[in-house]
């Protein structure tokens, strides 16, 4: 039986074909127009209080709507016509969107604060990771051989929200937002794997993009801990583990 396995690869589990896939994306762009005019817009607004560091609720908001819409337009409504498993994708949006909800309008979540310190630093370099999440994933479509139509927009289709779910909590303080990176961290490898055995040379785009916001979040910490470290011990302890 484990020679059987082994004979397999990895495109053998497709369930539907590359063809089928980008074509469902494009009859899924079409079916929520203008959702695509007010994404962008609410993404620009995120960017927009990201840089300045306030309104993180309303950033929260956004992108719970985001993972809810994809959860229900995309997965149970389009994708699970060619993949059974898209029930339980759905599911794991759901669970995220609320998580988003919970920890951000209750307060466990937080930018790092304006004024002195390494708060617009994390902030200004969150920003760019968000603005590369967004942008990389639309940009990079027609270079791999598709259409504008078939490009992965956030808060419409899954790669891209998770993505920039991830760039939003790279930018902000406490434990809790660790909570909320498994999620999208699994989808970014679901993706992968899903674009490699459909061949598609972008393939390994969404997982390093998920690593490196991954790594960027740490090290943004990590930087912040190190600088809260010149200050007096006590408030440097008491800050650094908010900022981690």
């Amino acid at each position: 039986m484990i020679d059987d396995l082994g004979s397999y690869a990895l495109e053998d589990f497709l369930l539907f074909a590359p063809r089928t896939y980008f074509r469902l994306i494009e009859l899924h762009h079409a079916a929520v127009w203008p959702a695509q005019l007010l994404a962008g817009a609410a993404l620009v607004l995120a960017g927009v209080l990201m840089w300045r560091g306030h309104g993180l609720r309303a950033v929260v908001v956004v992108l719970a709507a985001g993972w809810l819409f994809v959860a229900w337009a995309w997965f149970w409504l389009r994708y699970a016509t060619i993949n059974w498993a898209a029930g339980a994708a759905a599911l794991a949006f759901l669970v995220e969107a609320l998580a988003l909800l919970v920890l951000g309008l209750s307060g466990r979540l937080d930018f790092a604060g304006p004024g002195p310190g390494p708060g617009p630093g994390r902030r200004r370099a969150a920003v760019s990771l968000f603005a590369a999440a967004c942008l990389l994933p639309i940009l990079v479509a027609p270079l791999a051989g598709r259409s504008w139509r078939q490009a992965d927009l956030a808060l419409v289709l899954p790669d891209s929200t998770a993505l920039a779910t991830l760039a939003v909590l790279a930018g902000c303080v406490g434990w809790w937002r660790w909570l909320l990176v498994p999620v999208p961290l699994l989808w970014c490898a679901v993706a992968g794997m899903t674009l490699l055995a459909m061949g598609a040379p972008d393939a390994w785009l969404v997982p390093c993009q998920a690593l490196l916001l991954l790594a960027g979040g740490i090290g943004l910490a990590w930087r912040d801990r190190a600088h809260l470290g010149t200050r007096q011990p006590g408030s440097a302890a008491h800050d650094g583990f908010r900022m981690l």
